[in-house]
């Protein structure tokens, strides 16, 4: 044990920072917080991976912090908390950088670059920052095993990805199927509902709509007798008009025939709409005007209604194709095509159909509508298709997002279906400016520049408005879907894919979900539980190249499947494969891989990744070749099956997750983007899987912003460099200033001037305790060797700090369980900062002065050491370096403890003897009632060291006297005055007023607000008080009651002359601001005790080192210094005090109205 508590001569969290994690790193303590708990109970948590081809962000540290506090406090309570770490290494992220870096996109892939050197580009560039995350990781105090992770490319993962595939599938939960579904094409793939569904990918943008007029071929007669009768109907993507062939009407919704002009070309038109629109369509101010009167131009453009209508008895009347670009199709049993306009182009119904916006009439284009395609296919509507030279049906756009070109398509298709006079000049021309590459230089998008350039839309518009088709063109603001990786908009697109049947399991999955316990709460239920209950089956399927393949080999008739497991059932296809002389030989067995032998020299012999997977042939049962399907799977799959391949489940480790060691986890955190995302895909695969739950508590934390609210980001210049902030701050007050600025789950204003102030006002305060305890506790020799003074007989105080201690350690115990980081850390801190320092610090620092070591003192001592003690091993979880170096530099000298570290330490347990709830009410009052008066000083600016004579304060019942009682000494010292009186509140002394909070109120009463308002204003001083007693007061207004509460309105005091008043909740006191001569004169012996003691501090005196004082005369303070003279002295240690003319060598004192010399002499 050390002889001495360690003194510094300086604070620097960054350098404490360096030295701990050096010690740690030395005596393999993140292990031994593993190994020393073996045996134990098991808190199970799992790491969400990250993908390290991007450096980490400050919000990393948020995530990150989060799940440290509750690891190393679980691991404190006693608990074995294994922690390993991961990486997301497949997906769009990876591809998309490394598409951008080598100059190429998804169309190049097979062609100027293979498919093997391609993804051997991203197997590197996935882990391009491993050595930035891990340091990061180190830096910040995460601790989590970054020497044995699980990487998401590693062939024993995916083999577990394949084996809960082939579950699903055995369950009939896997199938493909020809839908609409999301499609990127900016990147290429098709995407789930839970990716489009992550924050951010839906977004306002403004784009031209158009109400279009579709030509009736078989009007009623009353549409037909003005101009030319027509159908309106809305689209925000007029690109999909050429793709229509059909309209849809609610079959319950009323319509009208309205005969009017087009506002553009001034043709008379009947048209037809939904009768609840008509206004939004046709200004009603033209209604009664003669429609022969119109003139092209004129701006009210006159309408007539001459037919009624329900929308059956629409359904069936046909009208002109819009846009005659290609001829729609069908296509028979055998797979041929046949031209079929003829079923095309007429009115059917939906029940989908509104009158919120539109016309009430929905332009059908089955080929990029899930809706569309439903009810176009009930109603035997064809769709238009592209047939190409490849033999593939295909929407009027390609994958890349523009109109095919011709030269694509069969010839014969073009020759009977195409009309190409009218499509040439649309062919090849992108339908959304944000695909074309023109706007992307060197893998960056100029929006700007693809919103300022004419789009396919206005185009095709002002063509449709030339030809009299466009009845209205303007710009519209609507909610859009983007890809979440590329930040470009999606299609809707018809594509063979293969889908996990998760709505199979939705009520499963809604039933294990109100088990977890989310924080906050309203995230399980409203934005997870809302997403289960409107669940759609999972899009497995990505058309790309790196992540993990879909393991099912097909038959080309599609008659024969098999899904594979597991690479020994895949070595085993093979060798039937090569019996039957569909393969040459295995790759597997040429590679000397060994079916059941695990190790990772075994497996890294072999790829499971594309080309190589896609170069296996099986064979069927019935002796026919099988082909992989070539589609990879979701990315969000890889991770959210986490928790069994980290551990290559099944086929290693089956008896741990089996027996419940590490499943289900006890504890995840990541963004709320995961809420979609990873904490999605975790409970559909366990759900589906196991039928449990992947996760038993889970925060969802929120987004971390710039200071101004404002997304960070480095085109905004406004992103905040983790690596830079630890580096200055150190990263325990960059963790604790996260965690308890606001709660986890609300977005964080992060401001560097807010860590600072951490550092300065939480640390620093720490700090100057333990150097206070330092500096007396060495001088004393005391070293927590005595036997604890008892506690009954410790003063007052010492018990009122034990019981505040005490109650710290349960309500920090409770939060922490409960997890509310934000909470407990800020109960720590008021701990510290208000009842620590400043009140029990500051009321007892005589107790610690001269003399030997009475049983106060060492009460006092042991006390205080007790605290930080405490203090150190509570704030761990939240400030790991710090608290080790404080508990560390405690023990040193005490021998209390023998561990190495604070995080191998047990966590403190409440001693409830020691609580006393009524000693920390009344000690709260004294505090309550301290600040109150000090606050008032401030306002006329009289110093505390300036005693007054009196305080009053007016109670509301004898509980609040006698708590007030019981401290008055101690307020009184506090607040230096001479006298604390009672007075009754009904005894007319002080004014009370009320006034009304109306943001609280009005919601409340509403028209009644006025009468409400009055009521309280004219409220007498009784009825005041019984508010204030009662918490609430009932007015009857107009016979009817109207309940007011106390919180809802502020009642405060009027000053009174010579006396100053204050108002907090129930309490009221009352300053007397009169300085007496007598008051002036201790007032300034008080300040010259501050300055002579500031004096020796700065000379360097010891503490118990004896002076002789030198004054300069002066008429404003000679009678105050002969008059407390010898109090002076007393408090300085000072032998003597003389009064001279003249002071040498002295230092001068700005009394802010007068100066002084002072000059002080060791003896």
């Amino acid at each position: 044990m050390s002889k001495n508590f360690a003194e510094y001569a300086g604070f620097n969290l960054s350098d404490i920072n360096k030295e701990v994690l050096a010690q740690w790193e030395k005596n393999h303590i993140f292990e031994k917080s593993m190994t020393e708990r073996e045996g134990c109970p098991s808190y199970v948590f799992y790491e969400g991976p990250p993908s390290a081809n991007g450096m980490p962000g400050i919000h990393h540290v948020m995530a990150r912090s989060i799940k440290d506090v509750f690891c190393r406090f679980k691991t404190m309570k006693g608990y074995q908390v294994k922690r390993k770490a991961g990486w997301d290494t497949h997906g769009l992220p990876v591809e998309l950088g490394v598409e951008k870096a080598l100059g190429i996109t998804k169309e190049d892939i097979g062609k100027t670059i293979t498919v093997k050197d391609y993804n051997a580009a991203c197997r590197k560039d996935v882990m391009k920052f491993t050595k930035e995350w891990t340091d990061l990781t180190h830096k910040m105090g995460y601790w989590v095993d970054t020497d044995n992770p699980y990487i998401t490319y590693d062939n024993r993962y995916i083999e577990t990805l394949w084996w809960l595939l082939s579950q699903l599938h055995k369950k009939g939960l896997l199938y493909k199927g020809y839908t609409i579904q999301p499609y990127s094409p900016a990147a290429g793939t098709g995407l789930s509902s839970h990716e489009l569904n992550l924050p951010g990918c839906y977004r306002d943008v403004k784009d031209t709509t158009v109400v279009a007029q579709f030509k009736m071929l078989d009007p009623k007669p009353e549409m037909a007798e003005w101009g030319t009768p027509v159908f309106i109907a809305w689209t925000t993507t007029p690109w999909t008009l050429p793709s229509n062939t059909a309209l849809c009407v609610g079959p319950k919704i009323d319509y009208v025939a309205v005969q009017s002009y087009n506002s553009y070309t001034g043709e008379p038109i009947t048209a037809v709409l939904a009768k609840a629109l008509l206004y939004s369509h046709f200004n009603q101010k033209g209604e009664n005007m003669t429609l022969e009167d119109y003139k092209k131009g004129d701006k009210i453009v006159p309408f007539k209604v001459v037919g009624e209508y329900k929308g059956t008895d629409l359904v069936g009347m046909k009208y002109e194709q819009l846009l005659k670009f290609v001829k729609p199709i069908e296509v028979d049993a055998d797979g041929e095509w046949h031209e079929a306009a003829d079923k095309a182009f007429r009115v059917i119904p939906g029940d989908y159909v509104t009158t919120e916006d539109g016309t009430g009439i929905v332009h059908i284009a089955p080929t990029f509508g899930a809706d569309d395609a439903f009810v176009a296919r009930n109603a035997g509507i064809p769709p238009v298709f592209m047939y190409t030279k490849k033999g593939e049906y295909r929407p009027m756009v390609d994958l890349t997002g523009k109109f095919f070109d011709t030269a694509d398509l069969d010839e014969n298709f073009v020759k009977q279906c195409v009309n190409y006079d009218i499509y040439k000049e649309y062919e090849a021309r992108w339908v959304k400016n944000a695909y074309d590459p023109q706007f992307t230089v060197n893998g960056k998008y100029d929006d700007k520049a693809a919103a300022a350039a004419e789009s396919l839309d206005i185009y095709i518009c002002m063509k449709m408005k030339a030809d009299n088709l466009a009845f209205k063109i303007e710009k519209h603001v609507h909610n859009y879907p983007h890809c979440w990786r590329t930040d470009k908009p999606v299609l809707y697109y018809p594509l063979d894919s293969w889908f996990i049947r998760s709505t199979a399991c939705k009520e499963r999955m809604i039933e294990l979900n109100k088990s977890i316990n989310w924080k906050p709460e309203s995230t399980g239920t409203g934005r997870f539980g809302k997403w289960l209950e409107n669940l759609n089956d999972w899009n497995l399927s990505r058309s790309r190249y790196w992540g993990t393949p879909l393991p099912i080999w097909r038959t080309e008739d599609n008659a024969e499947e098999i899904c594979i497991e597991s690479v020994e059932q895949l070595y085993n296809e093979v060798e039937k494969a090569v019996a039957a002389g569909v393969m040459t030989s295995n790759p597997y067995k040429d590679a000397g891989f060994v079916p059941s032998d695990y190790s990772t020299e075994n497996y890294d012999k072999i790829d499971l990744h594309r080309p190589f997977v896609d170069d296996i042939t099986l064979v069927s049962a019935s002796g026919k070749p099988m082909k992989r399907e070539t589609d990879l799977i979701d990315v969000w799959f890889d991770s959210g099956s986490m928790p069994y391949a980290q551990i290559h489940y099944p086929f290693e480790n089956k008896e741990l997750l089996d027996s419940g060691m590490v499943f289900p986890a006890d504890f995840i955190a990541e963004g709320v983007d995961q809420t979609r995302g990873w904490f999605f895909t975790l409970h559909a695969i366990a759900t589906m899987v196991f039928d449990n739950v992947s996760f038993k508590n889970v925060i969802s934390n929120g987004l971390v912003l710039d200071k101004n609210g404002e997304k960070m980001s480095k085109r905004l210049g406004n992103a905040v460099d983790p690596f830079g902030v630890i580096e200055q701050y150190g990263s325990d007050p960059v963790r604790w200033y996260m965690l308890t600025n606001s709660s986890p789950w609300d977005n964080l204003k992060f401001d560097v001037d807010g860590v600072e102030e951490v550092r300065r006002k939480f640390f620093g305060t720490l700090y100057n305790t333990y150097s206070f305890l330092s500096l007396y506790a060495n001088v004393d020799g005391f070293k927590y060797a005595e036997a604890e003074v008892p506690i009954q007989e410790r003063p007052e105080i010492d018990r009122w700090i034990l019981s505040e201690l005490n109650t710290l350690i349960k309500n920090v115990d409770a939060n922490l369980n409960d997890y509310e980081p934000t909470k407990a850390g800020r109960l720590i801190q008021d701990f510290v900062n208000d009842n620590l320092s400043n009140w029990y610090v500051r009321l007892n620092r005589k107790r610690f002065w001269g003399g030997g070591m009475t049983q106060d003192k060492l009460a006092a001592y042991q006390t205080l050491y007790v605290c930080l003690e405490t203090v150190a091993k509570l704030m761990a979880p939240f400030s790991p370096f710090y608290a080790d170096k404080l508990f560390m530099d405690l023990i040193a000298v005490t021998g209390r403890d023998s561990v190495e570290s604070v995080h191998l330490a047990k966590f403190p347990e409440a001693n409830e003897s020691l609580i006393d709830k009524e000693l920390e009410a009344r000690m709260e009052m004294a505090q309550q009632i301290t600040s109150m008066v000090l606050a008032l000083r401030r306002k006329v600016n009289i110093k505390v060291r300036q005693p007054l004579q009196s305080v009053m304060v007016p109670v509301n019942d004898e509980a609040q006297r006698a708590h007030i009682e019981a401290v008055k000494d101690l307020i009184k010292n506090e607040v230096n005055v001479k006298e604390l009186n009672f007075v009754d509140n009904a005894a007319g002394i002080l004014v009370k007023k009320v006034k009304c909070d109306f943001k609280k109120l009005g919601p409340k009463f509403g028209k009644q607000m006025k009468a409400v308002a009055a009521a309280v204003t004219a409220m007498s001083q009784e009825d005041i008080n019984r508010m204030e007693q009662e918490g609430k007061f009932t007015f009857v207004l107009d016979g009817v009651e109207a309940v007011v509460d106390a919180a809802d309105v502020e009642i405060f005091s009027e000053d009174i002359p010579g006396w100053l008043v204050a108002n907090e909740g129930k309490l009221t006191v009352a300053l007397e601001v009169t300085i007496t001569e007598e008051l002036r004169q201790e007032g300034i012996a008080r300040e010259l005790v501050n300055r002579i003691q500031n004096l020796r501090k700065q000379s360097g005196l010891e503490i118990t080192d004896k002076i002789n004082i030198t004054l300069s005369k002066n008429e404003q303070t000679d009678d105050a210094v002969e008059a407390f003279k010898d109090y002076i002295c007393n408090q300085v240690l000072g032998v003597s005090l003389v009064l001279a003319d003249n002071v040498q060598d002295g230092v001068k004192l700005d009394m802010d109205e007068y100066e002084l010399e002072l000059k002080i002499d060791k003896i």
